[in-house]
């Protein structure tokens, strides 16, 4: 693949696309293996995106037989295949925890640490709202007026921070607190870089987020 450097504004360092990919494949698997949404790559995504452009280029130059063409176009597909299935796995769980995620983000905005993009939070926002009027002209509009009040916030669905992951520490980390779920003594563990581990998601979702550690 082409490690030409990629600059992404004028106030960030240019990177390789050899970085860019490799960042967005970390992303795309973290994004597969955590229960619930992550910060958004979005930056790295129409970085690859237009890698690909460019790639593509390069390769209608070369004549068909050239093996070169055919390799270069396996890792194309390899890397659309990321792409799609990244941005298609966070859709998922847009999907699935449509509800949670909108009110969350909302606080996130206001606090400028949002983890969708916009069209991803438009999305999420009309989503819930075509499944607020479904719910209404199915069934609400069909009962006894007395009825047909209900909260829609206590249908969310949240993701379960409670399931297990398997784990690499990307550094020493010290000191995470895993909770006791028989209530009877929270167990502090230590990780050592390279070390690989199985544990809840709740107490290293933080790590996971901050490149610490990383899903596998």
């Amino acid at each position: 693949m082409d490690t030409e450097d990629i600059e992404l504004s004028e106030d960030e360092e240019e990177i390789t696309a050899e970085t860019v990919l490799k960042t967005l494949q970390n992303a795309w698997q973290n994004e597969r293996l955590s229960p619930e949404i992550l910060p958004h790559h979005n930056d790295m995504v129409e970085c690859m995106l237009g890698q690909i452009q460019h790639m593509e280029r390069n390769i209608n130059k070369l004549p068909k037989t050239d093996l070169r063409s055919c390799i270069h176009k396996m890792e194309l597909n390899r890397i659309k295949y990321i792409i799609c299935n990244y941005l298609k796995t966070r859709l998922n769980k847009i999907e699935s925890y449509c509800i949670a995620i909108v009110n969350e983000e909302k606080q996130r905005i206001e606090s400028g640490t949002n983890y969708l993009t916009p069209s991803e939070f438009r999305y999420a926002q009309e989503y819930v709202l075509n499944m607020e009027n479904h719910l209404k002209n199915t069934v609400l509009d069909h009962v006894p007026g007395n009825m047909q009040t209900f909260e829609f916030n206590k249908m969310a669905i949240y993701p379960n921070y409670q399931s297990h992951v398997f784990l690499k520490a990307n550094e020493t980390v010290n000191g995470i607190v895993l909770e006791d779920l028989l209530g009877d003594q929270d167990e502090e563990i230590d990780l050592e870089e390279g070390s690989q581990h199985i544990l809840q998601y709740k107490p290293i979702a933080d790590l996971v987020k901050n490149g610490k550690v990383q899903l596998v």
